[in-house]
């Protein structure tokens, strides 16, 4: 059931992504069954929860390297996915109503689904590398929803800082996990967290706890990483509501709650976490009354009460735990509610800029009443939640002990943050709601549709029923919470609304009337709305974001200045280092440990007339290679000739390979010349010759050597064994296809992967390109309709023998791969004679879906195998009894390899194709065609 809790956000984002534009209500309505079915599961494994401590659900993939997809639900995971479902399906609501016409809503939905279910499987994970895994989805996915108005610069920069930020947070978790690995022996959460003393004996526990600590404070935007929260504003509001308030930025302060069993306990910890939660507290609240954006104000108030969070989880004691626990649930909804009120004045009014506000309570009168509850929520007044967990915090700030600097600083700090938090929250009412105005607003305000409002209400009820009547609405789920971070033994505490005067009650009465006598007295002192505050973080990043780029446009201009002889030179001189190293460093004296070159047997004849061949058309290369089109043709001679050395060597799967690789290659340059002039210009002078030679020379002879070696060395190895197993285990007698579908199937998943990203980054280059020809030939193309119905022909029976190879290619030679190629040949065939217009016009192939498709019917594959309870792309294989046909053998390394199939073709055309598409140049000169070689870019082709 957890696999299922976990998959249904991902399978329903595919669905809804594939869904058309215009399909929104349809959209809206898929997207709303993730969270519903969601919070389904999430109900019935709740007695699992309670009764056990947690449910789990272990399906093993590499044990050796201690990597599973291991899931666990305990109380700390019950309540954030239930935060994470709850109000997902309230954003998917309101967000039904927030998009105009113009934005895409399975494009969005399907991005907001990515993302809950990258949330779910962080907070549901019981393996740290799955964890980290999850982790930088989220960090993905956020950078996606953050920049979907991507046509708006400050959309890009956002999610670009955003990305940055947590992403480099994400590499250091992914440290600090492989460090706790190695410390305790697993990466199972119930040992890891089970071995706190271990690790706090440990003397790599300083980095560890540092490195851990990165993450966390860079996700949940704490000092000095909280300036990336106010820039991801830009978002659609619906994304700031979900990610900002009660998803992603709680994604640090959960991680903090995860490991707090295996980290806190040591004066470290306790200093460290508590001092950064207290300054970010502070910063937070202090920045927050001077914004004039309604978004800006919360997301520095967010920031504020995530340090509230942070600071109470390195006080240590188990009452600060239960107190962050009650506080992130209080806050995700007044927060969110906060957050979809101001997307509503924005929606209705046009803006969100206070100066241009003011005296909307008497247009949105409902919208206006909710917003001021929510903020009183925010603010911590009594009744409403916000006032329980602010006490709570305050409580446990008088209550420290035996640390001087804590027991005095903490609670100036809890004092500052009620004054501070009171100021704020009376600015966003007072400058929105009251007042003078609104002025100079884009349309006319009115009420919003109930639907859009029905979230917000829903919201702020809670906050009005949880702040009323806490122990039976939220004393259960606050309890299972706490049970999943500190075990059966919880501290006594009460959630009753009163408990007498006290000192925690007198600092929240002055905080409250400190902060009302704050915000009116800066009023008067000031001109709030000419003040101006800018984050100095953000600059300092932007300084360092710049000065990388002038470092990297330097480093580029020396080593790749748009000069491919250059480029070349560099890659044949790293490959060559990296292929000599090993030698160098494991020669016992600190020399050259040179390989063993044993003697072979004897070369027949065809081998010497292969010889021969590859000699003979590699000295041509050289004699002819200024003449472009020519060398083309000679060093296809070589590729021949490594074609017919794998025929010799009895390996007719590479042969097929390199034949039919050649073939699209050569396709590739015949597209290629045509911006490039038809001859090469001569080389500079001797020395540079000499150089070029000397360098062709080391890694030609070091790359033979090496090929002599692998195939002169004694037969040990695998290749016995993968001979042995290729029929028995995996229903194939073509050892090669079996071990590129099954033995090294996840292998193959990655290249194809790769693949498919190299193909969408040509076509994302080129589909705005703009290259001028070297020349333009007079009078209109020449005819040549022999080639042409020739090429027409061929493709017909080019796909039977493409379908043919396929289907054998588990046990004879051929597969998804040659198979690929071989459908591609004749196309491109096409696109040289007859131009892309023209062929695209008769087959019209969207070539990018077929990556898409062929990518996600790989992953199923191995997804369905995990479903059964074996290891990713684990061989299924059966006989299908057909009428007339008999018994027909089936394996489903046939469906992956059918993913292969469809990636390898679809993204070899989509290259080849955007080569045949090029739009020609602007500049009049270059539609002549008279251009000076001299004059062109080497970077654009362009003339200058």
């Amino acid at each position: 059931m957890l696999e299922l809790l976990l998959a249904t956000p991902f399978v329903l984002a595919l669905l809804v992504g594939a869904l058309p534009r215009a399909r929104r209500r349809t959209a809206a309505w898929l997207a709303g069954l993730a969270p519903v079915a969601g919070l389904v599961l999430l109900a019935l494994l709740t007695s699992t929860v309670v009764e056990d401590g947690a449910a789990r659900s272990l399906r093993e993939w590499i044990p050796g390297l201690g990597l599973a997809f291991s899931l666990r639900l305990d109380g700390l995971a019950w309540m954030f996915a239930g935060l994470v479902l709850g109000i997902g399906g309230l954003i998917v609501l309101y967000a039904r109503y927030y998009l105009s016409e113009d934005d895409s809503m399975p494009r969005f939905l399907a991005l907001l689904l990515l993302f809950m279910g990258a949330m779910l499987g962080m907070v549901l994970a019981g393996n740290l590398l799955l964890l980290a895994v999850f982790w930088e989805m989220t960090s993905i996915s956020s950078f996606l929803l953050i920049g979907f108005w991507h046509h708006r610069r400050d959309a890009r920069d956002g999610a670009r800082m955003a990305l940055v930020i947590t992403g480099a947070g994400g590499l250091a978790l992914l440290a600090g996990v492989v460090m706790i690995g190695n410390i305790v022996g697993s990466y199972e959460l119930d040992v890891v967290l089970a071995s706190g003393e271990m690790l706090l004996a440990h003397p790599l526990y300083p980095w560890v706890l540092v490195l851990v600590l990165a993450a966390v404070f860079t996700k949940s935007a704490q000092f000095p990483f909280h300036f990336w929260l106010p820039q991801a504003m830009a978002a659609p509001t619906p994304v700031s509501a979900y990610l900002h308030s009660a998803t992603m930025v709680k994604a640090g302060v959960f991680l903090l709650a995860r490991l707090h069993p295996a980290l806190a306990g040591s004066d470290l910890f306790m200093y460290l976490v508590s001092t950064v939660g207290a300054v970010t507290l502070l910063v937070g609240s202090w920045y927050a009354i001077f914004q004039h954006d309604l978004k800006g104000l919360l997301a520095y108030s967010t920031i504020s009460h995530l340090g509230l969070i942070t600071l109470l989880l390195g006080l240590s004691t188990d009452m600060a735990v239960v107190a962050a626990l009650f506080h992130i649930i209080n806050h995700a909804t007044f927060k969110a509610s906060l957050f979809m009120a101001a997307g509503i004045i924005d929606h209705e009014a046009g803006t969100r800029d206070m100066r241009r506000l003011g005296g909307l309570l008497k247009f949105l009168p409902v919208t206006g009443a909710l917003a001021i509850l929510a903020s009183l929520a925010m603010a911590g007044i009594p009744l409403l939640n916000g006032f329980l967990s602010k006490e709570m915090f305050f409580a446990e700030a008088l209550a420290i002990e035996g640390h001087e600097l804590l027991r005095f600083g903490v609670p100036a700090a809890a004092l500052l943050f009620g004054a501070f938090g009171m100021a704020y929250s009376l600015r966003f009412v007072h400058d929105t709601f009251f007042g003078k105005g609104p002025r100079a607003v884009e349309a006319e305000v009115h009420e919003p549709v109930r639907f859009m409002r029905a979230p917000v209400a829903l919201l702020v009820v809670a906050c009005l029923v949880v702040g009323i009547a806490p122990g039976p609405t939220v004393g259960a789920a606050l309890e299972i919470a706490a049970r999943g971070v500190l075990g059966p033994d919880l501290p006594y505490y009460s959630l009753s609304i009163w408990h007498g005067f006290n000192l925690p009650l007198a600092m929240s009465a002055a905080g409250v009337l400190a902060g009302i006598a704050l915000y009116f007295g800066l009023r008067r002192l000031f001109d709030l709305h000419a003040v101006v505050v800018r984050a100095t973080g953000h600059r300092l990043f932007r300084l360092n974001i710049d000065t990388l780029f002038r470092a990297a446009q330097r480093a580029t201009k020396a080593i790749a200045n748009g000069s491919l002889q250059r480029s070349l030179t560099w890659l044949v001189v790293a490959a060559v280092v990296a292929g000599a190293a090993p030698y160098v460093v494991s020669w016992p004296g600190g020399g050259l440990a040179v390989p063993d070159l044993a003697f072979g047997q004897a070369m027949g004849r065809l081998e010497w007339v292969i010889w021969v061949l590859l000699v003979g058309s590699t000295l041509m290369t050289l004699v002819h290679y200024r003449q472009r089109l020519l060398a083309v043709i000679v060093i296809g001679g070589v590729g021949l000739a490594v074609s017919l050395t794998f025929v010799a060597l009895s390996a007719p799967d590479l042969a097929l390979t390199q034949l039919l690789v050649e073939m699209v290659t050569l396709s590739l340059l015949l597209l290629g010349m045509h911006y490039l002039p038809a001859s090469s210009s001569p080389e500079r002078s001797w020395p540079r010759r000499l150089r070029d030679g000397a360098i062709a020379a080391v890694a030609g002879l070091g790359t033979g050597a090496l090929a002599y070696a692998m195939m002169t060395r004694p037969p040990v190895g695998i290749a016995d064994e993968l001979l042995a197993r290729s029929l028995p285990e995996a229903w194939g007698t073509n050892v090669v296809n079996v071990i590129l579908v099954d033995f090294r199937g996840f292998d193959t998943f990655g290249e194809i992967t790769v693949f498919g990203i190299a193909a969408l980054v040509v076509h994302a280059m080129l589909r705005r390109a703009r290259m001028a020809p070297e020349a333009v030939m007079p009078g209109p193309p020449a005819k040549l309709p022999v080639p042409a119905d020739l090429a027409q022909i061929m493709f017909p029976l080019t796909l039977t023998v493409s379908i043919f190879l396929f289907l054998r290619g588990h046990n004879q030679p051929g597969g998804g791969f040659i198979a690929g190629l071989t459908l591609a040949v004749p196309l491109l065939i096409q696109y040289v004679i007859q131009g892309a217009a023209s062929v695209e016009s008769r087959f019209g192939f969207d070539y990018i879906r077929l990556v898409a498709v062929g990518l996600a019917i790989a992953a199923i594959t191995g997804l369905v195998a995990m479903a059964l309870g074996l290891p990713f792309l684990t061989s299924g294989y059966t006989y299908l009894d057909l009428p007339l046909l008999g018994k027909i053998p089936l394996s489903s390394a046939a469906a992956f390899d059918l993913g292969v199939y469809l990636v390898v073709f679809g993204g070899t055309m989509l290259i080849l194709s955007m080569m045949g598409t090029l739009k020609p140049s602007r500049r009049l000169e270059a539609r002549t065609g008279v251009l000076d070689p001299a004059r062109r870019s080497p970077l654009t082709a362009e003339v200058d």
